[in-house]
């Protein structure tokens, strides 16, 4: 196992390289003078003074040579700083990081505790009413588009019925309850769609499992039916759920960025949005690597969960 995490390791170094480089290219590709995008709006300089700021921040070189002069302070831990408050970069994405993740994982207990029960009950009761609600409602999930489900949250919950807190952020470990009130609609709007796609995929493999001949087996030696699910199938149907687990962490990532905005949570997708309007290269960059990161390593846990669900599965071999 500690050779297949270390190759793991190694193999993420290209898609990073890959994944920076590319966003890189394409920061430096968006119209207008990138000299220009530094001082800021409102500010006048002749072109001696943007020449200097160009040869400053290694305008004047070829994209590659910008790139490794980059990559190299990366590499360091200096991810440069930000145009928008002059704040190093690192720092603020520890921050809005910390923002994120607890965003991201309130969103992830919403999605696992409503749809790994549901996808079971649907399986176990198929057809059923109750399976026919459960299709429903995931084939609604996964259509309607999470920003358009964040507005009608706001408009019903928060305007209409006040309910809940439309804006803003409070860190759960400070204020737990009005923590988790600020949470609650943006998680919902966030995970409905990983809630669905789970919930389809967990009744897809139990429906499978249920199938097999062990569990057959189990049954006829009069074994209770909770026991029989919840003992004996939901296990391995909870390998192919942990897949959907895996992708959806890409997902999370990116609807963050619109629903942090739409929501005004001060997380990592909100700073994403303002350093790309703002042309913010040096917080864009570390945004990303972040990201990629966070994906990457998300990967790799899957593969683990598999080997600690499945013990027949042996990385090593």
């Amino acid at each position: 196992m500690g050779q297949y995490i270390v190759r793991r390791l190694l193999q993420m170094i290209p898609v990073l390289l890959m994944v920076t480089m590319l966003v890189y290219g394409l920061m430096l590709a968006i119209p207008g003078d990138p000299a220009r995008a530094l001082i800021g709006p409102g500010e006048s300089l002749d072109a001696e003074q943007l020449e200097l700021i160009r040869k400053e921040h290694n305008l004047d070189k070829p994209m590659i040579v910008q790139y490794a002069i980059w990559l190299g302070k990366a590499l360091t831990g200096d991810l440069g700083r930000s145009t928008q408050n002059q704040r190093p970069v690192g720092e603020e994405l520890k921050t809005r990081a910390a923002v994120t993740l607890q965003f991201g994982v309130v969103a992830w207990i919403f999605a696992v505790l409503i749809a790994v029960p549901a996808g079971i009950v649907s399986a176990v009761y198929r057809g059923k009413a109750v399976d026919y609600l459960a299709t429903v409602v995931s084939i609604t999930g996964v259509a309607i588009p999470n920003f358009w489900l964040g507005v009608m949250s706001i408009l019903l919950f928060g305007v209409i019925l006040g309910w809940l807190p439309t804006q803003g952020y409070v860190n759960i470990f400070e204020d737990p309850v009005e923590g988790l009130r600020h949470m609650v609609l943006p998680a919902f709007a966030l995970g409905i769609t990983s809630c669905a796609l789970i919930m389809r995929q967990s009744r897809s493999a139990m429906l499978e499992v249920l199938a097999q001949d062990y569990v057959r087996t189990a049954r006829a030696k009069g074994l209770l039916g909770y026991k029989v699910i919840w003992v004996h199938a939901l296990r391995n149907a909870l390998l192919p759920v942990v897949t959907v687990f895996g992708l959806q962490t890409g997902r999370i990532f990116a609807g963050a960025v619109v629903i942090e905005t739409l929501f005004g949570i001060p997380g990592m997708g909100q700073f994403m949005v303002q350093a790309i309007f703002a042309r913010d290269f040096m917080a864009v960059q570390g945004a990303v690597l972040v990201m990629a990161l966070a994906v990457l390593i998300a990967n790799l846990a899957t593969d683990l969960v598999y080997a600690w669900l499945d013990p027949r599965i042996r990385y090593d071999d």
